[in-house]
């Protein structure tokens, strides 16, 4: 969940700011105070927090109030539906992961003695959640765990866009827990392939190798490990196309990759087998025998078969 920039004691609010005040005010020049909770828009901001904004209020009144006398007008709206507060602080959602993989360099066979382990996987909320004011965060992350659980309907969603990270999920054969539910979603994951997989793995690809010429152009390096996972995208996107499935391990290309990643390669090498890559995952593309689109109809199924089983329990 985002950490609210409201939240910011080192925030300085721009003119223009839709605020709300939490105590009551003086207006300059004298009169009646204001009451808490008037709205009211910066009109001049201080260079830092030591010092006052000057606010003017609807009525054409201003006042000088100092930030911790005041709360943007879009976060005092928002609160009280957070999920950190309210009845759902009760539930632990990692308690509704349904499936827990590992993806990554463990998945491909490109790991070392250094790798983390990525796990990956889907979680289902409770229907009360789901239903409730507050909704369902679309992912549960642990950045120092390398975790991420995507809720149902998200995970569903990005697989249909051939997102790489979830049909890898789905396609990965290191399984460390699933639910009979999450079983039935692999056992028709062919559903998620098409020819959205063409547009989706060389747009990306294409976009992060333009980034990285300016990077090599710009700082004179790039990211060997990011250009290893990139051709390795482009491997695995020709072969969904070709053979209707995603591939995780990639031993028959693993020394190549591995010069990439530990700069054995001179980078006009990587540049050529890119190129070339391109040119095998066009052809891949003219002659494919997949879907131009994914099936939707199958996949809201699903969802909905998921969503029923949340709400009888």
């Amino acid at each position: 969940m985002n950490t609210s920039n409201n939240k910011n004691p080192n925030l300085i609010l721009s003119v223009g700011t839709r605020i709300v005040t939490k105590t009551a005010t003086k207006p300059i020049g004298g009169g009646e105070d204001c009451q808490a909770g008037i709205v009211g828009i910066v009109v001049t901001a201080p260079l830092d927090n030591t010092h006052a904004y000057r606010v003017r209020y609807a009525n054409g009144f201003e006042a000088m109030i100092y930030r911790a006398d005041m709360e943007i007008l879009a976060e005092y709206q928002r609160n009280g539906l957070s999920l950190t507060q309210g009845p759902l602080k009760e539930y632990n959602l990692l308690d509704r992961v349904i499936y827990r993989c590992i993806v990554g360099s463990r998945a491909y066979g490109l790991d070392n003695e250094e790798s983390d382990i990525d796990r990956r996987g889907i979680y289902l909320p409770p229907a009360e959640m789901h239903w409730s004011l507050y909704g369902v965060p679309e992912q549960l992350e642990n950045q120092a765990t390398e975790e991420c659980y995507w809720e149902i309907q998200k995970f569903i969603v990005l697989a249909l866009k051939a997102n790489p990270n979830i049909l890898e999920c789905l396609y990965t054969p290191l399984i460390e827990e699933i639910t009979p539910l999450a079983q039935e979603l692999l056992d028709m994951r062919e559903i998620f392939l098409s020819k959205l997989v063409y547009q989706t793995f060389n747009g990306y690809v294409l976009s992060q190798f333009q980034k990285m010429n300016r990077d090599l152009r710009n700082k004179g390096k790039v990211k060997p490990k990011h250009a290893m996972h990139l051709i390795r995208l482009l491997l695995s996107g020709t072969q969904v196309l070709r053979e209707g499935f995603v591939p995780i391990e990639v031993s028959t290309f693993r020394d190549k990759l591995l010069a990439i990643r530990d700069e054995l390669m001179d980078w006009d090498e990587v540049e050529e087998w890119r190129k070339q890559l391109h040119k095998d995952f066009d052809a891949a593309f003219k002659s494919t025998l997949l879907p131009d689109r994914p099936n939707y109809e199958r996949a809201n199924d699903f969802l909905i078969k998921a969503r029923k089983m949340a709400a009888a329990e």
